[in-house]
């Protein structure tokens, strides 16, 4: 399985490093930057600014920030519409909403409802993703919670979901570490 991981609208630098570590050690292979996500080596910023939200993102990438290819979105809606075109099948992470396209991780049959090639988006922390996404969105997954809390933060949430769906179809292999 391919997996594309958009990250929009995620507020916090140490959601995003903690996003690219993981995706770093899931092999994904692209990771989006949309809405008002911190970017890493953002050239729009001032240098210092730039410097600060890079310290930032690194305490917690570690370093996966300059594994991952990381692209910056200009025209989100834009972007999913070309994946789609490209035969992406759009997915989005959510709990606690009520739609026909939802898919609980732990349902069975889970794997049927997967193409080969996802668009795994992330919402803001608290909001989640946007109802202007939710029309492109072919399918909804959510994390079932046995506890009081009513979500997982968002990097969490985000590791649980490459886990379960690279457990699902292997994700595409990373290429082998050097011996060092």
């Amino acid at each position: 399985m391919e997996i594309i991981l958009v990250l929009h609208n995620i507020r916090s630098c140490y959601n995003v490093g903690a996003i690219l570590r993981t995706a770093e050690g899931m092999g994904v292979k692209r990771v989006v930057l949309s809405g008002y996500t911190p970017r890493v080596h953002d050239v729009n910023l001032l240098p210092h600014l730039r410097a600060k939200l890079d310290r930032e993102i690194h305490k917690t990438a570690l370093g996966a920030e300059e594994l991952v290819d990381i692209y910056s979105s200009g025209d989100i809606f834009a972007d999913l519409a070309d994946w789609r075109e490209q035969g992406w099948q759009i997915v989005g992470l959510e709990n606690n909403i009520q739609n026909e396209r939802l898919a609980k991780l732990n349902e069975q049959g889970l794997k049927e409802k997967f193409s080969d090639k996802i668009v795994l988006i992330l919402g803001e922390e608290v909001e989640g993703i946007p109802d202007s996404l939710y029309e492109i969105i072919d399918l909804f997954i959510e994390i079932p919670m046995k506890g009081r809390k009513e979500s997982f933060n968002v990097s969490v949430a985000a590791g649980i979901a490459m886990f379960v769906l690279g457990q699902l179809t292997p994700i595409s292999e990373a290429p082998p570490k050097s011996k060092k």
